[in-house]
């Protein structure tokens, strides 16, 4: 598989796992490094990438779609939305450090976005949030090999 393959493969995976289309873009890196044939730092960064433009289609579903919710093809249901909502107005923006975590992540770039989150604001903490979580299956990675 050509680099280009790879991570466009990795980078679609994990933009795919940041919205309600099931993916598993921790598997993939772990294959793609396993492989040891590509750069760590060019997968590490196509995984997040990915995955935070996965989280920004869901801040921008948020912030201009929110008045569809409820409707079946709307991402997050009203149970899972209100109780990120929630969360959200609890702990304010730095909850978003938690946008890695499967089941409430997606719901939480939702309500920055209905909440009004400014992006720059929001990109900074799912960044950091989302490269966590590949760093961590980095060194989970570097454990085993």
């Amino acid at each position: 598989m050509s680099l280009f393959s790879a991570l466009s493969l990795l980078f679609l995976a994990a933009l795919a796992a940041a919205t309600v289309i099931p993916s598993q873009s921790e598997w993939i890196l772990f294959w793609l490094l396993g492989v040891k044939k590509y750069s760590p730092v060019l997968l590490l960064a196509a995984a997040t990438a990915g995955n935070v433009l996965g989280s920004v289609i869901n801040w921008w579903l948020g912030r201009y779609l929110a008045r569809f919710r409820g409707r079946k093809w709307f991402p997050v249901t009203d149970k899972q939305f209100a109780r990120a909502e929630t969360f959200f107005q609890k702990y304010g923006v730095w909850s978003l450090l938690l946008a890695w975590v499967p089941f409430i992540g997606d719901p939480l770039t939702l309500a920055a976005g209905t909440l009004g989150v400014r992006l720059d604001v929001f990109l900074t903490l799912v960044t950091v949030s989302k490269l966590g979580r590949y760093l961590a299956v980095y060194a989970v990675f570097l454990g085993f090999f």
